[in-house]
């Protein structure tokens, strides 16, 4: 089959590596535009359309993608299917009539649990143990369509979204050809979802990374893991801020109040929450690396009794 695959982040490259090992014809890749990225604000191509450059593929980077120009542009590839992996936008009527074989999307959960633009953050920041990858053929919704194939993914203790969404990945990748293989086949057949059991996964932001020192230890713990590598956890310690890349929960009780460092070891930095206590493991402070406590420590005065707080003192 001729297809044309849609997708930008890192998280997009397993399944378009999969689906260029596989038997059908990657005639076409649409991503998203080169970004300004760092210091110095230098054009930066996604990850999708480095690796179409490398094997040779057409690229478009439409700005918009509700134009006649860019559907003209993507009939001129012919495509019998779509296949779609983190593209970053809602594919409309136009194009989703396109290929006769319809739209087929690779989305990061066991749909209809956490559809949006974050589903592996969210998982982990909810305290799930198992997450997975459900194919789709796609609609004008936010992940609504009929479900084709699924398979589950445990999430171990120690996950953040950022060693979580490597293997998700790579099962979407898997899960995509075997998709399309049983498609041509005709053995599949699409499943509705049920809206009724449907939770959300919206777009994180940067301000969704500060700590609120009253939810729970595990809350915040998983919390830490579910927002690394981006945008990260933080608060503030007087006017300096702390980037917190690895912390566990402790039982232990406590009726200090939330934020309150109440013990400090070169294991941990131990602070009250609203129910026990959070342990900081890994932290980093600005134009510094990321730290181990007792590394911290070596350049850092940090006492029982100071106070963590949600903005600058």
């Amino acid at each position: 089959m001729r297809i044309v695959y849609m997708g930008t982040p890192e998280f997009a490259v397993p399944p378009l590596e999969a689906l260029l090992r596989s038997d059908d014809q990657v005639v076409g890749v649409v991503t998203q535009p080169d970004r300004p990225k760092g210091r110095g604000q230098q054009l930066v191509s996604p990850p999708v359309k480095l690796l179409a450059e490398r094997a040779e593929i057409p690229v478009l980077q439409p700005l918009k993608i509700r134009t006649s120009e860019f559907l003209q542009a993507l009939s001129s590839w012919q495509p019998d299917l779509i296949a779609v992996a983190a593209y970053g936008r809602i594919l409309h009527t136009p194009i989703l009539r396109l290929p006769p074989m319809g739209c087929v999307n690779v989305h990061g959960s066991l749909l209809p649990k956490y559809r949006g633009a974050a589903p592996v953050q969210w998982a982990v920041i909810n305290g799930e143990t198992e997450t997975g990858i459900t194919t789709m053929l796609m609609d004008e919704g936010m992940d609504t369509g009929p479900m084709l194939l699924q398979e589950k993914l445990e999430i171990s203790p120690d996950d953040t979204a950022g060693t979580l969404a490597p293997r998700l990945a790579e099962l979407g990748g898997r899960l995509l050809v075997d998709t399309i293989t049983q498609l041509k086949a005709g053995t599949l057949i699409p499943r509705k979802q049920d809206d009724g059991l449907a939770t959300l996964a919206p777009l994180l932001k940067k301000e969704d990374g500060l700590i609120d020192w009253t939810m729970t230890a595990t809350a915040l713990a998983n919390r830490v893991r579910g927002l690394s590598p981006w945008p990260g956890a933080y608060t503030f310690f007087g006017a300096e801020r702390w980037s917190i890349w690895k912390a566990v929960s402790n039982v232990s009780a406590t009726s200090e109040k939330p934020g309150t460092i109440v013990a400090v070891n070169k294991q941990a930095i131990e602070v009250a929450t609203g129910d026990g206590l959070l342990d900081i493991r890994e932290i980093q402070t600005a134009n510094s690396k990321r730290m181990s406590v007792s590394q911290f420590l070596a350049g850092h005065r940090v006492t029982v009794g100071g106070q963590l707080v949600s903005s600058v003192a």
